[in-house]
């Protein structure tokens, strides 16, 4: 049972599952389902695809992770920034809303599933780690303005284009004297209403005697109030025929069979793009789902993860759906309202089925103006412009990094963006290993410990210097690592013994054993002594199988301290040895 709970986490929670468990996962799945459907629609229409095919993505793909996932609480389903980039790569292929463009989007699903999965079968969830959290946080503070700033055109019921910023500002602004009154009123009235019920319906209703938990829960049904009102006002005012768009007909059936066609030129045109969602999928996704589970000391493994999200996105393809990860917004609500095992979202799933099969009638007449607003507000919560200030404070060149990653995903696109992210991080990491941080270190008086010269007051010899090396040697580092060691060596006439201290060696590739054989050399040449201490015993076992340790000039110490006390005695020793000469050349005797 254990094993195969390795691989189907249902049999490991489902064991203790009891009635209080499906109450409370049932309460949560009632109120994200609520949140869900307007959700849905939308950001399938952010996708440039009908808004059905949102609900689709939000059935069997929500079941799927439930057999897969890992994460407790993490709500799966389409989510804005995957629904934005989709939008850009099946644009690729033809114009939205087309069949073609529908087809697109099931391969991508399927590609990215297949992906996903394929990453996970191999452990490869370290491969998120090529984003690094500043590049991630700009990329989607750009995507956030960029989609908030696509829907702009929604509510004021104008033409728009573009997939960077300054194309939609600019046809924006060349068709704003054609706005529409009534769908601008429409609106701004719900934008303004979603953002007050976000921060102030909650306190209101605990004022009003509701309490905390239940004020909360209403609070987060704020948007199918907006889409309420907002349909009842187009019916009731006929407002469709004074130019508000509505979302019109939705089919009311189960999710369609699909089966993604096989085109091996279109395949290779989406797998790039398939790849990028691929990964900020699984990086948004698996963020949220760790940020969830520390609250209550659970467990998320990251590669199966990927075997949950791909079996998801694989089910999308295979439903009329399109690419779905795990959502932020209702994550969190999912986690507020009490739900304690994936069997919440199975419980979603069969709300929004049931809202396709027999709801779908009631928004034919939802302004897409509100579904617009929907949107608006919550990627704004994406927006963040506070982590920028306090990256610049920290360090400048992820400042860059993250500045640089926004630049090109407003100016350029997000495609371009995410490569730009992945090729800065990448970039980033190989600048600073390229020049790890190495310290001259010195002894603390009346202690063993070693610290930083520029640091610290310390003892030092004239006869002897001791670098610190505070990373793993591998041939990115190995010649900075014979420059930096034979500058120190230069700039010291009297020196007789260099100490490499290596306790935060991890690991020494072949490239930088041949430079430290070279150091060897060269400073034995030089009448220089080359010692090493504090090796880790990893590192040591794979030194024992080179030439290194037979032809070393001096010795490897079990401690810094020891190879000091050991080293200043032989230098002390040397020196007594070569005084009775020294006299007798004074002396002309030899």
């Amino acid at each position: 049972m254990k094993a195969l709970a390795r691989y189907l986490p249902i049999f490991e929670w489902g064991r203790t599952y009891n009635a209080t468990v499906f109450t409370n996962d049932l309460v949560a799945a009632l109120i994200v389902t609520i949140m869900l459907i307007p959700q849905s629609l939308a950001y399938a229409m952010l996708a440039g695809l009908p808004p059905e095919i949102g609900l689709y993505a939000s059935i069997l793909p929500i079941i799927a992770y439930a057999l897969f996932g890992t994460s407790r609480t993490l709500a799966v389903g389409p989510v804005a920034v995957i629904s934005l980039m989709t939008l850009t790569a099946a644009s690729s292929i033809a114009p939205p809303g087309s069949a073609q463009f529908i087809a697109a989007a099931l391969i991508l699903a399927l590609l990215s599933g297949l992906m996903l999965i394929a990453m996970g079968v191999l452990r490869l969830g370290f491969l998120a780690n090529l984003l690094s959290h500043p590049v991630v946080s700009g990329f989607i503070t750009a995507s956030g303005i960029i989609i908030a700033t696509s829907q702009l055109k929604s509510l004021l019921g104008v033409q728009a284009k573009g997939e960077a910023l300054p194309e939609l500002v600019s046809t924006l602004a060349a068709n704003i004297g054609a706005t529409n009154i009534p769908t601008l009123v429409i609106g701004v009235t719900a934008t303004a209403f979603l953002f007050w019920v976000r921060k102030g319906l909650k306190p209101l209703l605990v004022r009003s005697g509701l309490k905390p938990r239940l004020a909360d829960l209403v609070a987060k049904a704020g948007p199918i109030a907006a889409v309420a009102v907002s349909t009842i006002a187009v019916i009731a005012l006929d407002l469709e025929a004074q130019g508000v768009k509505v979302v019109g007909e939705i089919p009311q059936s189960l999710p369609p069979f699909t089966v993604p066609m096989f085109d091996a030129d279109l395949w290779q045109r989406l797998a790039v793009p398939a790849l990028l969602l691929s990964i900020i999928g699984f990086v948004e996704s698996v963020s949220v789902a760790q940020t969830l589970a520390a609250k209550k000391r659970q467990r998320v493994v990251p590669n199966q993860e990927l075997i949950g999200l791909g079996a998801a996105n694989v089910a999308a393809s295979f439903t009329g759906g399109y690419p779905v990860t795990g959502g932020f917004a209702r994550s969190v609500v999912n986690f507020d309202a009490g739900a304690e095992t994936p069997a919440a979202g199975a419980f979603t799933a069969i709300g929004i089925l049931i809202a396709a099969l027999f709801l779908t009638p009631l928004l034919a007449s939802l302004p897409i103006a509100t579904l617009a607003a929907t949107i608006i507000v919550a990627v704004l919560s994406l927006v963040d412009f506070k982590t920028p200030q306090e990256v610049w404070r920290y360090s400048k060149a992820d400042f860059a990094a993250m500045l640089a990653t926004i630049a090109v995903t407003l100016l350029v696109g997000v495609e371009p963006g995410v490569i730009a992210g992945v090729a800065l991080s990448l970039a980033l990491f190989l600048w600073r290993a390229s020049r790890p941080h190495a310290a001259i270190v010195g002894r603390v008086p009346e202690t063993e410990h070693f610290r930083n010269v520029k640091r610290h007051k310390v003892f030092t010899d004239p006869r002897i210097l001791t670098i610190r090396i505070d990373e793993s040697l591998t041939y990115l580092n190995a010649r900075w690592l014979e420059e930096f060691v034979l500058e120190e060596v230069a700039a010291q006439p009297s020196l007789k013994h260099l100490i490499l201290m290596c306790s935060a060696v991890n690991a020494i590739d072949a490239s930088a054993l041949e430079s430290i054989e070279a150091i060897n050399h060269r400073l034995s040449d030089g009448g220089v002594t080359l010692h090493l201490s504090e090796v880790k015993g990893p590192v040591m076992d794979a030194l024992e199988r080179s030439h290194l340790l037979h032809d070393l000039t001096g010795r490897v110490y079990l401690s810094q301290n020891a190879a000091f006390d050991a080293v200043i005695a032989i230098a002390d020793r040397d020196e007594e040895a070569q005084a009775p000469a020294d006299l007798w050349l004074a002396r002309g005797l030899i």
